[in-house]
């Protein structure tokens, strides 16, 4: 008899704090081909995405940092970058239960946010 292995769930690590976590339990900013730089809800959009942690604090750091623009080869369009920093401010400080809920308020937006990172200009929601 075959033994059981434990499932293995994908991976990725956060560009702030480099922490590998399941794929699951982190937020994507994702570059799409077009050209256009987006948050990602399914992580399933086709493109070139950097993940961040629900803790706050790691999304302050990499916006200080520079790591997302860094992970996706192109500059962080202005709108993005408030959306991300008012989330970051909204719930700093927070204990787990209230970063998870940000979370999910922040990517779950009915209106998802779609920039042209070339132009830096909004050209749209899907």
């Amino acid at each position: 008899m075959k033994s059981q292995s434990p499932t293995r769930f994908p991976t990725r690590t956060c560009v702030a704090c480099r922490t590998a976590r399941q794929k699951r339990e982190l937020v994507r900013v994702v570059r799409r081909p077009d050209g256009t730089v987006q948050l990602d809800e399914t992580g399933r959009v086709a493109g070139r995405g950097a993940y961040l942690c629900s803790d706050r604090a790691c999304w302050s750091t990499a916006l200080g940092r520079g790591a997302i623009q860094r992970a996706l080869g192109v500059p962080l369009p202005a709108e993005l970058r408030a959306r991300l920093e008012a989330e970051a401010g909204a719930t700093s400080g927070a204990g787990t239960a209230e970063a998870h809920t940000a979370h999910d308020a922040l990517t779950t937006s009915r209106t998802p946010l779609t920039i042209d990172a070339n132009e830096g200009e909004t050209i749209g929601t899907e």
